[in-house]
């Protein structure tokens, strides 16, 4: 949130609660990652293994819209949302390139682009500033990606489906692919930019 948005009042103010019902939720597609992982790795349950995915996206819909309509956005949500979107992203490849669904090369760029996005969150911190706003891009990307991995499963779990769901996963999963670096790349821009302008908290600015 900038300061000409938070001074015109025009989006709520995150709070430092921890215990509303968007974080909850959260908190539960959290624990859906590790069942995910077991049910594709262990059990070849693909089937359960999709409907936790669907389960998941649906729950990320959900408490993005509750956060607004309880007006329960907070500190914790804006970090945890996005971290556990990133994480069934990277769950979701690494079950996919074990199970020869995916090449590992694309799951490489993807992960690569979180490794070196990791790094730039020290930027913030040490100036005392909230991480960056989620670009409306990037949230495309990772609608994008999200629609693309279980659409290559259900191609899996249900032959039926394979002729139709996946053309569309892999669609789907260049373009937000394409868009994941992208927005990555303007992430890493903008960090460069904060460390330019803004001092350190009780540092010197860096070069």
């Amino acid at each position: 949130m900038n300061d000409a948005t938070r001074t015109a009042g025009t989006a709520p103010v995150a709070s430092d609660r921890i215990l509303t019902v968007p974080n909850l939720l959260s908190f539960v597609r959290l624990l859906g990652i590790p069942l995910f992982l077991w049910l594709m790795l262990v059990r070849h349950a693909d089937g359960w293994a999709l409907a936790v995915l669907v389960v998941g996206a649906v729950t990320d819909w959900a408490d993005g819209k509750l956060a607004r309509l309880l007006d329960q956005s907070s500190r914790l949500g804006a970090i945890l949302d996005p971290l556990v979107d990133r994480l069934y992203i990277v769950a979701t490849l690494v079950a996919l390139v074990a199970r020869d669904i995916v090449p590992w090369w694309i799951a490489a760029i993807l992960i690569g682009r979180e490794l070196v996005l990791a790094p730039t969150l020290a930027v913030y911190r040490r100036r005392g500033l909230p991480p960056p706003e989620v670009l409306y891009l990037g949230k495309g990307a990772t609608f994008l990606l999200m629609c693309a991995l279980p659409l290559l499963l259900l191609a899996l779990a249900v032959p039926a489906a394979t002729d139709v769901a996946e053309p569309f996963g892999w669609a789907a999963l260049v373009w937000g692919t394409a868009l994941y670096v992208w927005t990555g790349a303007l992430y890493v821009y903008r960090a460069l930019a904060t460390a330019r302008v803004t001092s350190p908290i009780g540092g010197h600015r860096e070069p």
